[in-house]
């Protein structure tokens, strides 16, 4: 399909640049079967019945938007220029390395080093492809240990563009369910999530579940392909277990509905999803990419945020309800001044 398509105007005033306090007080427009209504996230357990099941990504966000000039390469005595270079963490390859897309890229070179705070170094070890690279990190400690001290939380470019991170970014943008240290972006629609909020949809009988898929920053990256077929997505890791795959495989077994809490935890979940609609366990790379035309065989419905023009997410909601429903679905939103993006509120998608 055409990427043009999936455009639409967004006013920049309803990019949230906060959350909302408390987290559940956020706004929901829910999607079913083509009807629109405005309610809060907080009416979640009347929305939903007895015997459904949510699934939350587990992932935790790590700082990991390093700020550093380039140093020296290792084969050669003089100084390099220092230039400045930035640096946000992709996806892990090992202990000490990591996929990273650097800006200012052309300023650096493989072979060199990039210093950034607090002493932390890491070697430009390979450009990939896309342009990205490899970073080995220096030294003995862990490098989440490095991070801790030399990082920063790795705000979308729509929010950190308007205004600097700041101390309390480090737990607005962490959900309450993150335990895997590993991702660069949060599951969004997770944030809403509050105790009071998981007790109201205990008593009104609804299961959850979690999963874990290392959110990349890949999820920013714009779609530059005129046609979705041209487009490739970046592969990020994820694992569903044995016994969570056999749990919710008994939830539509009798009669309940999964609900993806988050395009990541609906990727994942179709990632593993076999032909015949069954959840099989699952440990591995996805770099799956859906679009109107898919059939979908893990999920009956999604809770998410509201997503960017042509971007891979807003493809993704548009397939689960179709392009014409979720055009219109926006535009209400954008009209009813709903608050858009990672801070933002959130939608109820139930084909």
């Amino acid at each position: 399909m055409r990427v043009d398509a999936f455009d639409f105007d967004l006013p920049n005033a309803r990019i949230a640049l906060r959350p909302s306090r408390p987290r559940d007080a956020a706004r929901m427009l829910v999607v079913e079967r083509g009807a629109m209504a405005d309610r809060g996230v907080r009416d979640l357990p009347s929305l939903l019945r007895a015997g459904d099941c949510l699934v939350f990504n587990d992932t935790r966000v790590i700082p990991a938007q390093l700020e550093g000039r380039r140093g020296v390469r290792q084969d050669d005595a003089q100084s390099a220029s220092g230039a400045r270079i930035g640096a946000t963490l992709h996806k892990r390859i090992d202990l000490r390395r990591w996929q990273a897309f650097i800006r200012n890229a052309k300023r650096l070179r493989v072979g060199e080093t990039v210093e950034f705070a607090s002493g932390v170094t890491a070697l430009a070890e390979e450009r990939l492809a896309d342009g990205s690279f490899i970073l080995a990190f220096g030294g003995d400690e862990p490098v989440e240990l490095l991070l801790e001290r030399a990082g920063t939380m790795p705000l979308p470019p729509y929010i950190a563009g308007k205004r600097p991170t700041d101390e309390a970014d480090r737990s607005d943008y962490q959900t309450m369910f993150a335990r895997e240290d590993g991702a660069v972006a949060a599951p969004t629609a997770a944030l809403h999530f509050t105790p009071d909020l998981l007790a109201a949809l205990d008593a009104a009988g609804v299961k959850r579940e979690t999963l874990t898929l290392h959110v990349g920053a890949g999820t920013f990256l714009p779609v530059k392909a005129d046609d979705t077929d041209d487009h490739v997505m970046h592969a990020e890791w994820g694992r569903i277990d044995a016994d969570t795959a056999v749990r919710l495989n008994a939830v539509r077994a009798s009669g309940g509905r999964i609900i993806a809490v988050g395009t990541t935890s609906l990727r994942l979940l179709e990632s593993a999803a076999r032909e015949d609609n069954i959840i099989a366990p699952f440990a591995g790379d996805t770099s799956i990419f859906i679009t109107p035309g898919y059939r979908f065989r893990a999920i009956d419905g999604l809770m998410t945020n509201f997503h960017l023009p042509k971007s891979t997410l807003f493809m993704l909601v548009s397939a689960l309800m179709g392009l014409e429903t979720m055009q219109a679905a926006y535009a209400h939103a954008i009209e009813s001044e709903y608050r858009f993006y990672s801070y933002g509120d959130a939608s109820l998608l139930l084909p």
